[in-house]
């Protein structure tokens, strides 16, 4: 019999919640094009948006590993809808930049102890590794779909969007599983668990951490950037557009390395490869050079992202961890959006922002040769482990 984190049910209404969850940083090109061009910010203010989401996102993803296993999921899914619901259309009816960050602020946080509850009960399925593979080969599908929607709306528009997917998780909230099972073999401890060194799933989460330093940082500003430069608008858009393939490609040779290559030193070479699609940019932004950076930089992160989530699956096969990546994830995206947004106040032009990313894709690798270094000198750890 499956286990209940294996039905049908919950991994569909958890698939449906990451992608929802994960929605701002998907579309955040687009939205913070969307706060300077529609709603009159400026491209520092868009960044402090968007770090405020996405930072606020952390907050609530760390909330939630804290409490997931006091409460019933079934209601931190609601409540946390709800408030996001709510925090979205209030976006609507107000203008003012300091009442709009503290509304992106709370809807973050909403959103990160949603998308935290359908990432735990994906690393708790009994094949974590595939379950995490569905997720961003459907989070790949849906960026093109958003990135071609988002432009066509208006702010408030936008907004709206966001709002009614919340809403329309709550009729399904009975599929989450309303709490960890006791009986479940994979929380019971593993020759894998035993074998590994305590500090590498922190480690892990500190490279995911800088990974998405430099995600949030060329994410948000990458297509304002374009708009600054040679670049086509025309070219821009079909480009954004097209990096979605590369997305699923990604995911497709994830698959394929994790099988013959193992993970630590696939991920050390693909963030290296990512900090170069950033450096790209340096020298100048025009069709070619935006073409190669936003593909390549696309196709390494879905497969990055699947070789992370995968680490921490096979380091803890409880899946304990799992809900802390969203928190990771989030404090690397309050970090780069404002880094970038210091820069640009600074009076630093665009190819400051790549060359922080490129720096933060760089310290990502450092961290996976070490773990990589790490497991090998270690004698707890099984020679034949495939990280």
């Amino acid at each position: 019999m499956a286990h209940n984190f294996d039905s049908r049910r919950s991994v569909f209404i958890s698939l449906y919640m990451v992608l929802t969850g994960y929605a701002v940083l998907v579309g955040i090109p687009v939205i913070s094009t969307a706060w300077v061009t529609k709603a009159g910010f400026s491209q520092a203010e868009a960044g402090a948006l968007a770090a405020a989401d996405l930072g606020g996102f952390s907050l609530g993803a760390i909330l939630c590993a804290i409490i997931i296993n006091r409460i019933d999921r079934r209601h931190l899914v609601i409540g946390a809808a709800l408030l996001a619901a709510w925090m979205n259309t209030s976006c609507v009816f107000v203008t003012d930049h300091n009442w709009v960050l503290m509304l992106r602020l709370i809807t973050g946080i909403a959103s990160g102890v949603y998308t935290a509850v359908a990432v735990a009960s994906l690393g708790a399925h009994s094949n974590p590794s595939r379950a995490y593979s569905w997720v961003l080969f459907a989070f790949a599908v849906s960026q093109a779909f958003e990135l071609s929607l988002l432009p066509e709306l208006s702010m408030n528009g936008i907004y709206t969007l966001f709002a009614c997917s919340y809403a329309l998780s709550i009729p399904f909230s009975w599929w989450v599983v309303p709490r960890a099972v006791d009986t479940n073999p994979r929380q019971l401890p593993t020759p894998r668990a035993r074998q590994t060194p305590a500090y590498i799933p922190w480690l892990v989460l500190t490279a995911i951490l800088f990974a998405y330093i430099n995600i949030g940082a060329y994410w948000t500003y990458i297509e304002l950037a374009s708009l600054d430069s040679n670049a086509s608008p025309d070219r821009v858009g079909h480009v954004l557009v097209l990096a979605s393939v590369f997305s699923i490609l990604g995911c497709l040779v994830a698959a394929w390395i994790n099988d013959r290559f193992g993970l630590t030193r696939p991920l050390t070479l693909a963030l290296l490869a990512q900090a170069l699609t950033a450096l790209v940019l340096v020298k100048s932004i025009d069709d070619t050079t935006f073409t190669v950076s936003v593909l390549g930089f696309n196709f390494l992160w879905m497969l990055s992202d699947i070789l992370q989530l995968t680490v921490i699956a096979k380091i803890d096969p409880t899946g304990r961890y799992a809900a802390l990546v969203p928190g990771a994830q989030g404090i690397g995206q309050i970090i780069g959006p404002m880094a970038a947004a210091a820069l640009l106040a600074s009076q630093a032009d665009y190819r400051g922002v790549f060359v922080l990313c490129a720096l933060a894709a760089a310290i990502a690798a450092l961290f996976y040769a070490m773990i990589a270094l790490g497991l090998r000198q270690s004698p707890r750890h099984h020679t034949n482990a495939p990280l």
